[in-house]
Parts: C-alpha cells; sequence; structure tokens
C-alpha cells in the first residue's frame, strides 16, 4: 500500500467530526452531491443489494421545509445540503437488478444467481430480518458518504432527532423505506464539540 495515501486515510478519519454549525454562504453544487453520493453507493452491503436511498434536501426551499420535523435544529437550514438515509425494506426486489447483468456479462453462472436468489428470498419472509438489513446496510452507506464528504473538504453531522412518521408524511415517502438518519454537509464556522472516546479496552473483548 502506498504509504502516503493510507496516511490521508487515516488523517481523514482522525479529523472527522460532528459539525452543528455551519458557513451558511456556502453552496454544494448537485455535481458534487452526485459525486459524494455515488461514493457513498460503493459501500459494502449483504448479498449487494444495496439497500439504501437518499432523499437530499438542496434548495433552501426544500431545507425550510425540513426544519420543523428536524425540531428546527439550525444545522438542517445552515448547512449546505441535508441528506435523509433510507433504509429499503424490500432490497429482495433489487435482485434481478443487481445480478443479471452479472449473468448477461458472463461473470456469474445463472444457476448460482438463482441459488442467491433463493437464499434471499427465504430471509426477507421475516420482517425483522429486513428491518434489521435495512438499517445495518443503510448505515453504511451513511458513513462512507461522511468519510467520502470529509476527504472533499466538507464537514458533516449524523442527526437522528426528527420525526420520523412526519418526515415519511410531509415527503411522501414509500412504506418500502424506513427513515434513519439525517446528514447534514457544510463547511463549518465553529469547530466540534470537543469529544472523548472510551478506551479500546473498554470496547473490545479479544479471544
Amino acid at each position: 500500500m502506498n504509504t502516503t495515501y493510507a496516511e490521508d486515510v487515516m488523517t481523514v478519519l482522525n479529523s472527522r467530526s460532528s459539525i452543528r454549525h455551519y458557513d451558511k454562504d456556502v453552496k454544494i453544487s448537485k455535481e458534487e452531491l452526485s459525486e459524494l453520493l455515488t461514493f457513498a453507493t460503493k459501500a459494502p452491503s449483504a448479498w449487494n443489494l444495496q439497500h439504501w436511498h437518499f432523499t437530499v434536501f438542496h434548495s433552501d426551499e426544500a431545507k425550510q421545509k425540513l426544519l420543523p420535523i428536524a425540531y428546527n435544529q439550525s444545522q438542517i437550514v445552515e448547512s449546505s445540503a441535508v441528506v435523509a438515509i433510507l433504509g429499503d425494506l424490500e432490497a429482495n426486489e433489487n435482485t434481478d437488478q443487481v445480478y443479471d447483468p452479472l449473468v448477461l456479462a458472463g461473470h456469474l453462472k445463472s444457476e448460482i444467481k438463482e441459488n442467491l436468489a433463493g437464499q434471499i428470498s427465504r430471509a426477507y419472509t421475516d420482517q425483522g430480518f429486513a428491518r434489521d438489513a435495512a438499517f445495518t446496510n443503510a448505515s453504511l452507506a451513511a458513513m462512507q458518504l461522511m468519510i467520502i464528504a470529509k476527504a472533499k473538504g466538507y464537514d458533516t453531522c449524523a442527526i437522528g432527532g426528527f420525526n420520523k412518521d412526519q418526515f415519511m408524511q410531509e415527503f411522501s415517502i414509500s412504506e418500502r423505506y424506513v427513515p434513519i438518519m439525517l446528514i447534514s454537509i457544510g463547511k463549518a464556522v465553529k469547530p466540534a464539540h470537543q469529544s472523548n472516546r472510551l478506551d479500546l479496552d473498554h470496547v473490545s473483548t479479544w479471544l
């Protein structure tokens, strides 16, 4: 591995923090935001079903509409954009779209695809599994979005404090999806609050 590249990755991870105060004059273009989201879709997911959907609040009008649903947190309107991370409760419906191109290109045998499709279909008879998978896999994309945003010079904050039911109703979100978090994106005007991390010994068990 290239040492400089590895150091750059570690710098990004060490410098990322939750920013709640943004320069509201900084705009992020649709092209830049699309690039960040494209990188987010490179996140891993179970069976590669890609259990995420992004609702993007880019305009000032959209962010103002979101503001009361997010309990009037100022970062909603001060940030350059807010991305709602949704988890797909019916990611099994993506099976053919994910695997058929691989079969057609000769990268995957059709019988293997059918075996995988059977595994997926059986797993998704359990609604609890579907919900857990939606949260787990969409959260991987959320973290990837925050990392690539920091690498591109933007700051972020993951927001769990918003009215989920009101969000679903106000923005006509399909019941196929479950809202997981909001992520504000922009340029910080204040540093993050000082935070602490638990010692590794406290959060790990070695066997």
